[in-house]
């Protein structure tokens, strides 16, 4: 049940944002193993005279630029796993968005089951539920 919030820089199209969320959904789903139906997309535009990298605005740049936060479940994932997602991920987006600046990150925020979920209930009290006594 991953939350994904993509920032990016510049005015992409509608239908490259949404090439860019189907590509975040099948990554998470085939490399960090999350439920397809459970993961949320959103992505934000900043206009790139508003993202800067070594103080120089990216609006005189021939680079694109993208931060990536993600929110899944403390302990879900192999660190193997995460590092695959990361390269997969950037890779990715160097081919939806053209040339990137090394500065373009992606964050894998690990949140203990009890501080999160959805429909009203906590990942640790789906996981408890689930449990025989």
């Amino acid at each position: 049940m991953p939350c994904l919030t993509l920032k990016l820089a510049g005015e992409p199209s509608a239908t490259t944002c949404a090439d860019i969320a189907r590509t975040l959904t099948d990554l998470t789903a085939e490399l960090l193993e999350k439920k397809r139906e459970l993961t949320a997309v959103l992505v934000e535009t900043l206009p790139a005279r508003q993202w800067f990298i070594n103080a120089g605005s990216l609006e005189s740049s021939s680079k694109n630029s993208f931060c990536l936060d993600i929110a899944i479940t403390s302990g879900t994932n192999t660190k193997q796993q995460k590092a695959a997602y990361i390269r997969s991920v950037f890779l990715a987006m160097t081919e939806l968005l053209g040339e990137l600046d090394q500065a373009s990150y992606i964050m894998i925020r690990e949140i203990a089951a009890d501080a999160w979920g959805y429909q009203g209930m906590t990942q640790e009290y789906r996981f408890v539920a689930t449990q025989s006594l």
